[in-house]
């Protein structure tokens, strides 16, 4: 009898101290996550969590007891060095150090089935942990949420690109990179600078050698400029140059030619360049200065490409580099 009493003791003090280590190394965010996505133990387990000072007053106020309780008791039925040497043992090996050891490794599973126990021990030490635990709240106030910088993030998508158990792959760690460093680029970094932008005077006639060229270069949107390059006053649309007339002027065109276009500058951000663009709904914008002097243009194709890290390529590109590596 006086084994299977201290057997009792000794697995209640295991209890006690994995489960503190144990549920207390959960964070509460992410079991909110796990159980808003259906996770049956994130879901069981996180009510309990949330109660943080009460949950860890109440487990360290078991353990205490029943630790003290077995010495006692060893004391009683053994002598006092031999007595001390066993409780230390035990205490230490099998209510300690094993039980942190292997509850720390799967807290989550572990406490989701010794829940019904950790609710009655919180039942039964309610009159004393909750007014500790309410001074705690009101002296230490919330339990602080773990938040991560985008470099950690992006630490933590490689590490689960690495892992065999994780499900993310090789282009969404690329893409999640990109999108989490994409807001911290300047529009000068990504841009096409204005001597490489193909661009037309309004008074260019649509001849063929024009439809050949535009069609070579392979342009969705051309800014448009009227006498010097740096007067820049609107944006011509190839797709509807195939419903204008001939041998008429770019600015004459009845739908082609859009005097309405977004400017950015040099140094703006690329997530507020990619937020006026959807909002304007424009796939191109005209860089400028402060002392409006024209200096490149960005897509929205080159913003995109930075979010994936990527390049994007057409059948023309593709044809082009055929070509090439036929020379």
């Amino acid at each position: 009898m006086e084994y299977l009493i201290a057997t009792a003791l000794v697995v209640l003090s295991a209890l006690f101290s994995g489960l503190t280590l144990g549920l207390l190394s959960l964070d509460t965010n992410t079991l909110r996550r796990r159980a808003k996505h259906g996770d049956v133990e994130a879901a069981t387990v996180y009510p309990i969590r949330q109660r943080g000072n009460q949950l860890l007053t109440t487990l360290l106020l078991g353990n205490v007891i029943v630790n003290t309780t077995l010495s006692i008791y060893i004391g009683s039925i053994a002598s006092g060095l031999v007595a001390g040497l066993i409780a230390t043992a035990l205490i230490v090996v099998f209510g300690e150090i094993v039980p942190q050891a292997v509850i720390s490794r799967h807290a989550l599973w572990f406490g989701a089935r010794t829940i019904w126990f950790t609710r009655v021990v919180l039942v039964i030490a309610y009159p004393i942990a909750y007014p500790i635990a309410r001074m705690l709240d009101w002296v230490l106030g919330k339990e602080l949420p773990t938040m991560y910088s985008k470099s950690e993030l992006m630490d933590i998508i490689s590490e689960h690109e690495d892992s065999e158990h994780s499900p993310v792959d090789a282009d969404e760690e690329r893409i999640v990179h990109g999108a989490l460093k994409f807001s911290h680029l300047r529009v000068r970094e990504v841009m096409t600078p204005a001597e490489q932008v193909v661009m037309y005077d309004e008074n260019q006639r649509l001849t063929h050698s024009f439809f050949d060229e535009v069609t070579e270069h392979g342009f969705s949107r051309l800014p448009i400029y009227s006498g010097r390059r740096d007067n820049i006053v609107g944006i011509l649309y190839v797709k509807d140059l195939l419903s204008e007339d001939e041998h008429i002027s770019i600015k004459e065109t009845a739908e082609a030619f859009d005097r309405t276009y977004i400017r950015v500058g040099p140094g703006d951000l690329l997530d507020a360049v990619l937020a006026k663009m959807l909002k304007e709904k424009q796939h191109l914008a005209i860089i400028s200065t402060k002392n409006d002097q024209f200096i490149g243009v960005i897509t929205l194709e080159d913003i995109i490409e930075e979010i994936i890290q990527q390049e994007i390529e057409d059948e023309d590109d593709a044809e082009d580099e055929i070509e090439s590596s036929k020379h």
